[in-house]
């Protein structure tokens, strides 16, 4: 832990030594010596439910801002999640529900408590300043032109490929830094694809009279893939909410060669010398459960694992999911779909791929509808990790 008693420079590098960019150079340090709390900003827009690990890089590092005494400003963006960041996208984000954005948005709060403390914590919701005038947007619009928003790595690829870009998402990164305005943000942080919209945020706030905020970018985690960045939208990610069995078969998943990332970045660590990968990754995905549940369920989430996938047994606890008696066949992608909360397109891709078991025995691709008889009291299985006792009721 980093001594409060360190000299402003000290504390600056201490802070600035896991980041991809820390600027201006010399800009924390010089905010730092003004000897008052900062304001640390961070931006979520809640397009999805969960958070994931890839977003509590940026949460471990305000933790750490909160543990010095500065102030945490969560900014939860209901106004510009419709919008939709194009960080990182090649095309339009599709318009969300509004009530689901609301909905998502609770559920951050909750999640981000997890990694933050509600001491020194102030969650607010852009909606209390995007919602303006048309005078307002006329002059927050005035502080950037359209040659500086398109020179953005994501806009100029589009651009040049003669894609679709829409006057919202030109407007995103303006509506973000116009958050830094309302929250006088003297630091903001992000992921290392939000270098711009970060930087242009200093132009923002220059352009109303306000102090220039630093900027702190921090690596992005790959996901389970082992290729892209931890993401909802590409299905490799791990959230924080989910069950210990679920984060610890998940941890096991990642190739060898995300290990030493994912130990520097979730842990601030490196894996054991001489340790094995198999069993770094045994380490690592204990220690993940134990920070998001507790040791005990990260020692009974392992035994659970070595139960099921290393001596071939069955869980000690199997849900039983109920299929009604029509007189006819059971059709596996719908019961797939009942037991496993799945669609049905994804209860045939696993069909198809040999990941459905009906007690422990592979499921010819190829069979789609079964006799009630051969399904009922049997073990159904989906993929290494989701089991259901069927009963034919």
């Amino acid at each position: 832990m980093h001594s409060a008693s360190s000299t402003p420079g000290e504390t600056a590098t201490w802070l600035a030594r896991n980041a991809v960019d820390c600027l201006p150079e010399g800009g924390l340090q010089r905010k730092l010596e003004a000897g008052r709390p900062l304001r640390v900003k961070l931006g979520i827009d809640p397009t999805a439910p969960d958070i994931h690990l890839g977003f509590t890089v940026v949460l471990q590092k305000l933790r750490e801002f909160q543990d010095l005494g500065h102030i945490v400003v969560l900014i939860i963006g209901d106004y510009t999640a419709r919008v939709g960041d194009p960080s990182g996208r090649s095309s339009t984000r599709p318009v969300l529900d509004p009530a689901q954005i609301d909905a998502n948005a609770r559920t951050f709060q909750e999640q981000a408590l997890k990694v933050l403390v509600r001491e020194r914590l102030e969650v607010r919701f852009n909606g209390e300043w995007l919602d303006m005038s048309m005078a307002d947007l006329f002059a927050l619009l005035r502080t950037a032109t359209v040659n500086q928003i398109l020179k953005r790595d994501d806009f100029a690829k589009r651009f040049a490929a003669d894609e679709p870009i829409s006057v919202l998402e030109l407007l995103y990164p303006l509506l973000q830094g116009y958050d830094s305005v309302a929250v006088r943000a003297d630091v903001e942080l992000g992921g290392s694809d939000q270098k711009f919209n970060l930087l242009l945020g200093r132009d923002v706030q220059r352009a109303y009279g306000q102090p220039e905020q630093v900027i702190m970018t921090l690596p992005l985690l790959t996901g389970t893939d082992g290729v892209r960045k931890m993401s909802k939208s590409f299905d490799n990610y791990i959230g924080v909410a989910e069950s210990p069995d679920q984060i610890y078969g998940k941890t096991l998943s990642i190739p060898d060669s995300s290990l030493a990332d994912w130990y520097s970045l979730l842990l601030g660590a490196k894996p054991t010398p001489g340790l094995a990968p198999r069993d770094a990754k045994r380490a690592l995905a204990r220690a993940v459960v134990e920070r998001y549940h507790d040791d005990t369920a990260a020692r009974d989430a392992e035994e659970r694992f070595d139960r099921v996938h290393v001596r071939h047994e069955l869980p000690d606890e199997i849900a039983v999911v109920r299929w009604p008696a029509d007189g006819g066949d059971v059709h596996l992608p719908a019961l797939l779909a009942h037991a496993f909360g799945v669609s049905t397109s994804e209860a045939r891709r696993n069909l198809a791929q040999g990941a459905v078991r009906l007690d422990g025995t592979p499921v010819p691709g190829a069979v789609l509808d079964l006799p009630a008889g051969e399904v009922d009291g049997r073990v159904l299985q989906l993929g290494k990790r989701r089991f259901a006792r069927v009963e034919i009721a």
